[in-house]
């Protein structure tokens, strides 16, 4: 191991891994950091799925990143040797009322998105295994689908390994001082200097920085669940069930279709209560299931009673809004953050890394939505 790296990066989930290939490919050297390993259990990229969707309402930022990532997915899956991307397409269900999904669609066709409206009826004909009697219209994405995260983030590290980025599992301890960061310190005591350091660690981020983070992103304890599907019923798997999200529901409840044969996923996507990344309890409680369980009796029948096969209590950290946070650290000009990105941020992973490293590199133009300074202390959550 050299001793001193051009770039460090403390984080192998997808903000740190992307982030880490842009890097590599100009030459740099590359040290890639995880206090667990990438895509571990505890990480936010470390879950089995995540939803690859193109639409935002009227968001064309995200729309537009999210647009950019797909190729990049692809290309790793055809150095990998085996497809990340599932096509289960996504759909949108919304009521009358919901100006978000309808403004979602408009943008899609204005940006060339390949997609189909919905009205109710035609979500009774073609699915008749949902129940969904608010709604008014769905948009469906038949070329979206749904990522292999834990294995892609995994590849993708594997495959840095190769490219000689030095992958190592440490934990990392509070950065002190202010001005240029020399090294940053291990819990094991050793030291590892850079040029330039890259905190992308998730949750992480305000333990490590709770001066200057503490106040301004925030983990949140979310639940998933896998449900048995009945036996020889094809009912809840690709083509016959898209990933949804029901967004006029005041849980705002997502469900991906039965992949790999892990069951049926549904979880819900309003933000849980605090959570500590590293200790925090990770069995579901018995509430949550009877509150799955009851939106399942209304909306999904067939499953209402299904075996719970799998659960998962995983975490988000979020912003204020749920826009990204991608800066320099105030005190340290040599030292970038980059978070606040869970719940629908793992699409965008390679849409991060390149605009992440260009800004490293070539001191391209900033997003005024990722800066520090944009971030407030509430919650007013703005981007779906």
């Amino acid at each position: 191991m050299p001793n001193t790296f051009d770039y460090a990066i403390i984080g192998a989930g997808v903000f740190g891994a992307w982030t880490a290939r842009y890097l590599r490919r100009s030459g740099a050297s590359v040290l890639l950091l995880d206090a667990y390993g990438a895509a571990n259990s505890r990480s936010s990229s470390g879950g089995e799925t995540r939803i690859l969707r193109a639409g935002y309402g009227p968001d064309e930022l995200y729309t537009s990143w999210a647009i950019h990532s797909f190729p990049p997915w692809r290309e790793l899956s055809a150095e990998a040797g085996r497809d990340f991307f599932q096509p289960t397409g996504v759909m949108w269900v919304s009521d009358a009322s919901d100006t978000h999904v309808w403004q979602m669609w408009e943008l899609l066709n204005r940006l060339g998105v390949k997609c189909e409206k919905l009205n109710g009826p035609d979500l009774s004909r073609r699915y008749p295994h949902l129940r969904f009697s608010d709604a008014a219209f769905a948009v469906l994405e038949p070329e979206s689908g749904v990522l292999m995260a834990r294995q892609a983030v995994q590849a993708l590290v594997k495959d840095l390994a190769r490219r000689q980025v030095e992958v190592r599992t440490a934990a990392v301890v509070e950065p002190k001082g202010k001005g240029k960061l020399e090294e940053i310190r291990i819990r094991s005591g050793e030291s590892v200097a850079a040029g330039t350091f890259v905190f992308a660690c998730g949750a992480w981020l305000p333990k490590l920085f709770p001066q200057v983070l503490g106040a301004r992103i925030f983990p949140t304890r979310q639940e998933v669940f896998f449900l048995g599907v009945p036996a020889g019923s094809d009912s809840f798997s690709t083509p016959n069930m898209p990933a949804w999200l029901h967004h006029t529901h005041p849980d705002r409840p997502y469900a991906l279709p039965d992949i790999e044969s892990r069951g049926f996923k549904i979880a819900f996507d309003t933000h849980g209560p605090e959570f500590d990344p590293d200790g925090g309890d990770r069995v579901v409680g018995k509430a949550s299931v009877e509150r799955m369980r009851s939106y399942l009796k209304e909306h999904v029948p067939a499953l209402a009673d299904a075996t719970v096969v799998e659960t998962r209590v995983c975490q988000y950290e979020n912003t204020w809004n749920g826009d990204f946070l991608i800066d320099r650290h105030p005190d340290f000009h040599n030292v970038w953050l980059a978070g606040g990105g869970s719940g629908h941020g793992f699409k965008h992973g390679p849409a991060l890394g390149e605009y992440l490293s260009s800004r490293i590199l070539n001191n391209a133009p900033a997003e005024p939505r990722f800066s520090l300074e944009s971030k407030q202390t509430w919650k007013a959550r703005g981007v779906y």
